[in-house]
């Protein structure tokens, strides 16, 4: 174990210097546990000794408020969405395409284009469009990803990859700034956690593969919720 998260954070690091397109080893090839481990130790730190202290005394010196966005929602229904469905839906929609696999772009595409029927939906589209559209979206998905599934990474990945990666990150993060009741230029620092997140998970993603970027993403969502729950009792 010796090592363990210098050797980590040494890969992290120059990664990030020049982030390049890889073919994920999966968690089973040589060393892959061991690394998933030193991201995983790295990250937890960074969050618990850093970031977090960091957000507290920045929440206090500007008088931010705390986020919301789970406020409303029963506790047994909260642990599962926050450690369970939202790491697996935020990794696909922000790191699951950052191979520049055909097939994984096709997936951000037709969900991308149901949020746009939701979204027509709720202002007042026909709903006979609304639901055809859906249903075209249904077949389209499943039927797309199978024809492309062999299909190699785009040649624009690897020349744009450094972009892809970071954008990816900074996106990660502004969205979470929906979790606040206001906005403001302060409350930007709020998000770095997710952006944090974003870059490790990214990373991971690129080397390990979307599994286990899911399974940092879940521990780290777990250990900020008991720390919250924590928190809450003490």
């Amino acid at each position: 174990m010796n090592g363990l998260i210098p050797d980590a954070f040494a890969a992290f690091r120059n990664y990030l210097r020049r982030p390049v397109l890889l073919t994920p080893s999966g968690l089973r090839a040589a060393g892959a546990g061991r690394l998933w481990l030193g991201m995983a130790a790295l990250h937890l730190i960074v969050l618990l000794l850093v970031l977090l202290p960091f957000l507290k005394a920045w929440q206090a010196a500007f008088a931010l408020p705390a986020p919301d966005a789970y406020g409303k929602l029963a506790p047994q229904v909260m642990a599962p969405l926050v450690v369970l469905v939202a790491p697996v839906l935020e990794e696909a929609i922000f790191r699951g395409w950052l191979t520049g696999r055909p097939r994984a772009l096709w997936l951000l595409g037709c969900l991308a284009a149901l949020v746009t029927l939701g979204i027509a939906a709720t202002i007042g589209a026909a709903p006979l469009l609304t639901s055809v559209g859906v249903l075209v979206l249904l077949v389209a998905a499943p039927a797309g990803w199978f024809a492309l599934r062999r299909r190699p990474p785009l040649a624009l990945f690897e020349r744009a990859l450094p972009l892809f990666f970071y954008a990816s990150a900074g996106i990660f993060a502004l969205s979470h700034l929906a979790n606040y009741p206001r906005f403001s230029v302060p409350a930007l620092a709020l998000v770095l956690p997710q952006l944090w997140t974003g870059l490790t998970t990214g990373f991971v993603r690129m080397r390990l593969g979307l599994p286990a970027s899911i399974l940092l993403h879940m521990t780290s969502n777990a250990l900020a919720l008991g720390l919250a729950a924590m928190l809450s009792i003490l």
